[in-house]
């Protein structure tokens, strides 16, 4: 069932000065250059899809990108979505370069880069630019002085401080490949993804600090060592950043590879000056891993200029952000929203790294004290972290000064409209709360702030300018103009992946995104534009992708754990995620069919739940692990059928189909829904 836009929804919010805005002086600027005829944002949105090239090519100058060598072509004409266009073709550039000395920033050397920061109270430890160039400058020596050539891959398990994004813009400085996870991944979900992409040199931290508690790295780097050795491994570099717990770097060194600690390691490069190879638009520059819905997570590729111009987009125009600005987002180096705040920093403006728990040490005005502290301009988090001080009740207003606090940016999962509401009682009314969503697929926007538009209760403010977003019937395919359906873009954009890792990887490229709907880019969210505010209401997953707290992960992580430490127990599985009508946030439900003559007890329902924790993350536990009675449902082929359990466990109503092989296991879904409410 579809609902159509109504009533307008409620005003939270408007600018007070919409005409100072960036955003406004771009307007103005398109207005003059190409004789449009605007002066609001759904005008200008709608010049911005119908003419991809020359929006394209004024955000470049508008914004300021850096280049070696201009660009010949912004995009050819007709250019179809799949295979990915080639945009800002002729043109030679370097994203870190583009980060370390940006263009259009008021910015001198002795001024503060990045600020890291941890739950320790107190413990915050400032870098300047002049300090970072030559951090960066140092590590990008070491690295080619250990053979690092372009597009070899660099990873880092590591947490989100200056070390790491040193690493990875040492890396994008010799035109190597970064990839992040977070030192709270299991060993199981590290190997998933690493092992795919063979990364030739390791950054790793020691330890990590959360909840009042140090944990020791070094045991799962070590299996992360032992696995990936006879993949290509050739250095793994230590990072102390936990003074707990030494290294055993000789230990490391008789697995087979290098092993440095990270000061020293930075020495070992020489006294070169910083140089930045000059790399084509199209260049790899991260991989991103997806959820591993159907099997091991897709290593996504995104390019160097697809991301650096995407981002400075929606830093300058949509977020207002400059050289003036502090940014704070709460994130891990594993979520796409890592990547997308250390490019703030190609404005000029200052990063705020964190590591820790938010609730650490002042409980819930953690992370508000620390806004209120270093003067934070944006602040990024999840919707379930504004959720939480919305049910313990807490107004960080009351006690701190937050006037300098410009724009929330909540993402992850759909904002609650009381959240929204809340918000603006317990934070300073002038700030623009912008519930925001794109993704990994994207590392970016589709739906993003605008200072030119109000805020609505429970509405994302407005498609990003040059995406080309609609809403398609599941089913048909066709367009349905205010009704609910499949979030699609139609026309292409820059950030949109380079290819997915591997020899197969355009096949699957193409397959987790133009075969539903031809020539469209499917990206698995149900959604609702409302045709009066333009603003975009989000619905939820429309596949069998889990989202529990906005963390997102496919099913087969949780069948891979299960396969391998309870083969002989456990027969069969499916993995879904439930989230009713009257649920704030999404649960794991997990169900296992036992193997003959094993019982399920209460014991194994809890060793379940500590291997997931260990192997995979604390976010990856189920929140209902259930023997299932009747077996899992699938279709003739032997497919499971999640999405039709995760729509019962829902209750939503659904009609089973013909392919379902077994449909009294459907039944006994439907009457487990029924009798746990």
């Amino acid at each position: 069932m579809t609902i159509s836009s109504k009533a307008v929804p409620v005003e939270l919010w408007r600018h007070p000065s919409p005409s100072s805005t960036p955003l406004y002086k771009f307007l103005q600027h398109v207005k003059v250059k190409h004789g449009i005829d605007t002066e609001d944002y759904p005008t200008l949105y709608k010049w911005s899809i119908e003419n991809i090239s020359d929006f394209w090519a004024q955000v470049w100058h508008f914004c300021g990108i850096k280049a070696s060598k201009p660009y010949s072509c912004v995009l050819p004409d007709n250019a179809p979505m799949f295979p990915r266009p080639d945009f800002f073709s002729g043109s030679l550039l370097n994203f870190a370069e583009n980060i370390l000395f940006p263009e259009k920033a008021d910015i001198v050397e002795s001024s503060t880069a990045v600020i890291t920061a941890t739950e320790v109270d107190g413990q915050l430890i400032s870098t300047t630019w002049a300090e970072l160039r030559n951090a960066v400058r140092q590590c990008s020596n070491a690295l080619r002085a250990a053979g690092l050539k372009p597009r070899d891959v660099v990873a880092g398990f590591v947490s989100n401080h200056t070390q790491a994004l040193v690493a990875m813009l040492s890396a994008a400085a010799i035109g190597a490949v970064w990839t992040g996870i977070s030192p709270d991944s299991g060993v199981s979900a590290v190997l998933d993804r690493l092992v795919q992409i063979e990364p030739k040199v390791l950054f790793a931290d020691n330890g990590t600090v959360y909840n009042g508690k140090a944990w020791s790295s070094t045991d799962k780097t070590s299996q992360i060592v032992d696995e990936l050795k006879s993949k290509g491994l050739e250095l793994v570099i230590i990072i102390s950043n936990v003074q707990d717990f030494g290294w055993d770097l000789e230990a490391l060194n008789l697995k087979g590879v290098v092993a440095k600690e990270y000061e020293s390691f930075l020495k070992s490069g020489g006294g070169e000056p910083l140089r930045f190879e000059q790399l084509s638009p199209s260049h790899p520059l991260y991989v991103l891993y997806s959820s591993g819905t159907t099997g091991l997570p897709k290593a996504i590729v995104h390019t160097a200029l697809g991301t650096l111009i995407q981002h400075k987009k929606e830093h300058v125009l949509h977020c207002s952000m400059d050289s003036t600005s502090r940014m704070l987002y709460y994130t891990t180096t594993s979520w796409m929203m890592w990547h997308w705040s250390i490019s703030a920093l190609a404005c000029g403006t200052t990063l705020v790294l964190y590591s820790g728990s938010p609730f650490r040490p002042h409980g819930y005005l953690s992370l508000p004290k620390l806004l209120s502290t270093l003067r934070i301009t944006h602040f990024g988090t999840s919707a379930a972290y504004l959720t939480t001080l919305e049910t313990n009740g807490v107004y960080p207003i009351r006690s701190l000064d937050l006037s300098h606090l410009q724009a929330i940016y909540s993402t992850a999962s759909p904002l609650p409209p009381s959240t929204f509401s809340f918000v603006y009682e317990a934070f300073p009314a002038h700030v623009n709360l912008a519930s925001i969503t794109g993704g990994t697929d994207i590392i970016s926007l589709f739906g993003a702030p605008c200072p030119l538009l109000p805020v609505h209760v429970g509405e994302i403010q407005c498609a990003g300018l040059g995406m080309a977003i609609g809403v398609v019937d599941p089913i048909s395919g066709a367009a349905t103009p205010g009704e609910d359906g499949e979030l699609v873009c139609t026309k292409p954009f820059p950030c949109q992946p380079l290819t997915f890792w591997g020899p197969e990887g355009q096949s699957k490229y193409r397959a987790s995104y133009f075969e539903r709907f031809d020539g469209l880019w499917h990206h698995g969210d149900f959604v609702r534009i409302d045709t009066k505010t333009g603003g975009l209401t989000m619905l939820g997953r429309s596949d069998g992708v889990l989202k529990p707290a906005g963390v997102r992960f496919g099913s087969a992580e949780i069948y891979n754990v299960l396969t391998r430490f309870f083969g002989g127990e456990i027969e069969d599985a499916v993995c879904v995620g439930r989230r009713r009508e009257t649920d704030r946030d999404e649960t794991v439900c997990l169900f296992v069919v036992m193997s003959n003559e094993k019982t399920f007890t209460p014991e194994l329902r809890e060793k379940i739940k500590d291997v997931i924790r260990k192997e995979l993350s604390p976010r990856h536990v189920p929140g209902v692990v259930e023997e299932c009675g009747a077996g899992i449902p699938k279709t003739g082929n032997g497919k499971k059928i999640e999405v039709a359990v995760k729509q019962i466990l829902s209750g939503m109503n659904i009609k089973t189909n013909a392919s379902v092989a077994n449909p009294e296991a459907l039944a006994w879904f439907q009457e487990w829904a029924a009798t746990h409410n």
